[in-house]
This record gives structure tokens, C-alpha cells and sequence, in this order.
């Protein structure tokens, strides 16, 4: 079969936040998940922005909480395409460790006729999706194969690499990210984390202390998993944090002048619960 953007769609989960991925592409649907302040449901990117969680984060007295989508969410989502004529549906999620989204996919695609949807676990998160999801649709734009996006699906998960900081551990902590023995030292040492996803869960790069460590850090890890060529596509994340976006840009572009800045958003609600006020990612994935 070949796909195309005509006869194909792209889903993602709203923690890729790619809030713009519908606007920018017909052929794309964000399926949202929740965050719930004091037991009320509000869909991430939907009912509640970006904007207004951080303002309401800070008056919180207590921290949300997150709720993945239903089945019945994704199956909502993938009848209405199918319905819109879309033969295909590539439906790209967080990593299965971090949250059950995927499996709630996973139900829904086992309840809708045929085998239309393919699931991908991506085995990361936020705008390492997005940056996934625009790579299939510029093969979608020439027209590909399934077993084509198949092999960029498992490319993808062995070269894409985000490194994140944030301005504190407790919110990873207490929502079960990382135990409680690493966000007290973090809080102990005053130090900034440099963390990463592989394999599907945050680990620990190293500690620094303050922004400027933390753009160096990033920066030598960038240098040390790229080379400067065409292809190198990247992305920016932040909770709140406006003022890393130029110090990233400058960055990547002295010492990777031939890459692509491809996406830089706010972290939504939900992303933003776990990561908290001040955190920032920064996404690469070699597409060539």
C-alpha cells in the first residue's frame, strides 16, 4: 500500500506537545490526557493551556495529578478518521514506562475494524514525538510504505536524544518519576540535574550548578551525538522558562549551523506536572 498525507493520518498523545500538530497538518489528531486539580478532569492542550496551568500551579496548595486517555478517547479519535477516508493511521505515544497511554491506544486500536491503526511506543516523550511525527510526514508528502516508516520508527528509536533540566526535583519525585533519595540530594547540593530518556525512563547525566553549566552540558552532549550536517532536526521544550529558548538557539546554531530548529513550545499541563516551573528540553533526531 502506498501512503500518502491523502489517505494517511499521524495520532499523537498530548504530551508530545505538539499543540499546532493539526493546524500545521490535516492529516494529524492530538488525542489529549488529563490533569486533574483537586479531582477535576481538564484535557491537556484543551481545556486548560499551557499558560493558565502555570498560573494555577502557583496558587495550588496541593499538585495535580495526571490521568491517561481512555480507550474510548483514542477510539473516538481513530473512528472519525477512519470515517474521514484515512486507509492508515500511525498512532505515536510516550513511553509505555512512564504512562499507560499507550495501552489505552493499544484497546481502542483493538476495538476498531481491520488493522488500519499501526501503534508506536516510542520509547520517549514530548517534542521527540513531534519531531517523530514530522519525519513520517515528509515521507507521507512522497509517498512511502509501511515497512519504510517501520524502519524510520526503529532508526528513530536508537539515535533521537533529548537532555533536560529543571529547576527542581520534587516534582518528578512526587510524581513517581524518580525515587526520593535523588531529588533530596538534588535539593541538598542546590545543584541543576542533566537528565535524559533511554530506553523508555529518565536517567541521570550528571549535576551542575547553575544555567550556564547546564547550557554547557547540554552543548557537549550535542557535540558529542551529531555532526554538523543537513538533516539534523531539533527541537526546544520549556515549563515556563522562556529565557532558555535563545540561549538554546544560539547555541545549537554556533555549534551545529546546519541544523533545523523545528519546534520550540511550552510544555503542557500534563508534561509540566512532572517536570514543574523552569525545566527545559532540548530534542535532536538525526532524519537523513
Amino acid at each position: 500500500m502506498d501512503l500518502t498525507r491523502g489517505n494517511t493520518a499521524i495520532v499523537l498523545d498530548s504530551t508530545s506537545d505538539f499543540v499546532h500538530a493539526r493546524d500545521r497538518h490535516a492529516n494529524m489528531r492530538l488525542v489529549p490526557l488529563y490533569v486533574l486539580f483537586d479531582g477535576e478532569p481538564l484535557r491537556d492542550h484543551v481545556d486548560i493551556g499551557p499558560e493558565e496551568f502555570y498560573e494555577r500551579l502557583a496558587a495550588a496548595k496541593t499538585l495535580p495529578t495526571t490521568s491517561q486517555p481512555t480507550p474510548a478517547d483514542f477510539l473516538a479519535c481513530y473512528e472519525e478518521l477512519a470515517a474521514a477516508g484515512f486507509e492508515r493511521i500511525w498512532s505515536l505515544h510516550l513511553t509505555s514506562k512512564l504512562s499507560g497511554t499507550f495501552e489505552s491506544a493499544q484497546r481502542a486500536a483493538e476495538q476498531l475494524e481491520g488493522d488500519r491503526v499501526r501503534l508506536v511506543d516510542t520509547e520517549t516523550a514530548s517534542l521527540a514525538v513531534a519531531l517523530l511525527a514530522e519525519a513520517i510526514d515528509r515521507r507521507l508528502e512522497q509517498g512511502t510504505t509501511d515497512d519504510e516508516i517501520a524502519r524510520l520508527v526503529d532508526r528513530f528509536k536508537g539515535s533521537n536524544r533529548v537532555v533536560f533540566t529543571v529547576a527542581t526535583l520534587e516534582y518528578l519525585q512526587k510524581g513517581g518519576r524518580i525515587g526520593k533519595a535523588q531529588a533530596l540530594a538534588g535539593s541538598l547540593l542546590n545543584v541543576k540535574p542533566i537528565l535524559t530518556v533511554e530506553d523508555g525512563v529518565i536517567v541521570p547525566l550528571g549535576r551542575v550548578r547553575g544555567r550556564q553549566k547546564a547550557l554547557e552540558e547540554f552543548a557537549k552532549v550535542f557535540v558529542a551525538e551529531t555532526e554538523d550536517r543537513d538533516g539534523l532536526r531539533i527541537a526546544i521544550a520549556h515549563a515556563n522558562a522562556p529565557e532558555w529558548i535563545d540561549v538554546l538557539t544560539d547555541m545549537a546554531r554556533k555549534v551545529r549551523p546546519k541544523a533545523t530548529l523545528e519546534l520550540v513550545e511550552l510544555l503542557g499541563a500534563v508534561v509540566g506536572t512532572h517536570a514543574g516551573p523552569g525545566a527545559v528540553g532540548f530534542f535532536w533526531f538525526q532524519d537523513s
